[in-house]
């Protein structure tokens, strides 16, 4: 068990949008730590939706 509570680390905004909630959706996409690759992903489905 742990002494006591984590600490609660702040999301920073993403890079590109400046975003703080597309931080936390690429986060979420995320799979065994491949952060790029989620971003890749998201940021390839932004420009799709962007260019309809």
């Amino acid at each position: 068990m742990r002494r006591r509570k984590a600490p609660v680390r702040p999301v920073m905004p993403d890079p590109v949008y400046g975003s703080k909630i597309l931080t936390k959706f690429i986060n979420k996409i995320m799979l065994d730590g491949k952060k790029s690759i989620a971003e890749k992903i998201i940021y390839s489905a932004m420009d799709i939706i962007s260019s309809r």
